[in-house]
């Protein structure tokens, strides 16, 4: 049997659940299943499941919880391969087996080789028909950190910018300007809940003095680790970043020697630190997003500036663009955005667009 139309139609509805705790699962991916079977002549949902947050339990296994002896016969939907290695509980796959469900439907193939395909073969051997693939694309977007991490070795990156509607991002001698209206604002402190990182560079940090929590109401907990990029330890003691490093981690990259005062100083405060190599003034960021990646970190959204937007776009290292354009020009000697929806680079397609207020939204992935 190939996946029908209901097929779909339950996958995308395991892939909004999936969304539930994107960001709160630790190293493990946001999974979601949904067990499905027929009840008085109507498909019913009778099992849910979403990794836990920190990353146990994982999805199916609180499904057929749910399910219970209802899951026998029924049809599971998997938004990741299950699982098929053996560590403190047992596989995923072999918890489908035992539930006795019939068929499973699932989206996007784990790319950890202790389970690629290896969690089909264990459904197939047990005579569990197994579709995969369906609305594979779809899943993989919200599943893009978790894989660029194990196909990459490094974390996946997100890009936003704010421009004006002359390709304008912020004024030469750092006054503030507003580009884009508190909807769009919004947008944005919910990209950070579903982010593990949010990343600026030093020069931002100190002309803008940014706190870079999500200020949305009720997720203020869902704010991620801030990380600066400062080679040399410019940031101020002063600043709102080190003032609430206790609160929520503040981490700085540097090339500052291990027995740099400001070490001891903003170690004091909070912060911590992750040592970097810089060539020609800035800090390696291949080898910085393999280290966040070791830590079992997955998202970076990096917020600015032109400078480290300049640095990630040129290395061939943003993953996810997002684009906030406003409706006003910014006059005077302004700087120009790194990239504008008109400059958009050829390896990006558009994979979505919104009107927020008076502003657009524009969000591209890498080809």
């Amino acid at each position: 049997m190939t996946a029908s139309a209901l097929d779909r139609r339950y996958m995308a509805a395991a892939i909004r659940l999936a969304r539930w705790h994107e960001g709160r699962t630790g190293s493990n991916p946001s999974v979601a299943t949904l067990i499905v079977r027929e009840v008085d002549g109507a498909n019913v949902i009778v099992g849910r499941g979403v990794t836990a947050i920190g990353g146990r339990p994982h999805a199916e296994a609180q499904a057929l919880a749910e399910a219970g002896d209802l899951a026998r016969g029924a049809t599971a939907y998997v938004t990741l391969e299950p699982c098929a290695h053996h560590g403190r509980t047992p596989p995923c796959a072999e918890a489908l087996v035992t539930s006795g469900i019939a068929r499973v439907v699932a989206a996007a193939t784990d790319p950890d080789e202790r389970v690629s395909g290896r969690g089909y073969a264990i459904l197939r051997a047990a005579g569990i028909e197994v579709e995969e693939g369906v609305l594979a694309a779809e899943a993989e977007r919200g599943l893009a950190g978790y894989l660029t991490r194990r196909m990459k070795n490094r974390t996946h990156v997100t890009l936003k910018l704010a421009v004006s509607a002359n390709g304008k991002i912020g004024r030469r001698d750092g006054e503030q300007v507003l580009i884009t209206g508190e909807v769009s604002r919004n947008q944005v402190h919910a990209l950070r809940a579903l982010s593990d990182v949010i990343l600026i560079g030093a020069g931002t940090a100190i002309n803008d003095d940014p706190e870079l929590t999500c200020r949305l109401p009720g997720l203020q907990d869902r704010s991620p680790i801030r990380l600066v990029l400062d080679t040399h330890l410019r940031l101020p003691l002063g600043s709102r970043l080190v003032r609430s490093a206790r609160e929520v981690p503040l981490w700085i990259a540097t090339a500052a020697a291990q027995d740099d005062p400001r070490r001891a100083e903003l170690a004091a405060c909070g912060a911590e630190f992750i040592a970097s190599d810089a060539h020609d003034g800035r800090l390696a960021l291949p080898e910085l997003l393999e280290d966040l990646a070791a830590r079992g970190l997955s998202t970076v959204f990096v917020e600015g500036g032109a400078a480290v937007a300049h640095a990630f776009l040129a290395e061939g290292l943003v993953d996810r663009l997002v684009l906030l354009t406003g409706p006003s020009d910014i006059d005077g000697d302004a700087v120009d955005a790194p990239v504008t929806r008109l400059t958009v680079p050829s390896a990006f397609r558009p994979v979505a667009s919104m009107i927020c207020g008076d502003d657009r939204i524009d969000e591209y992935e890498r080809v």
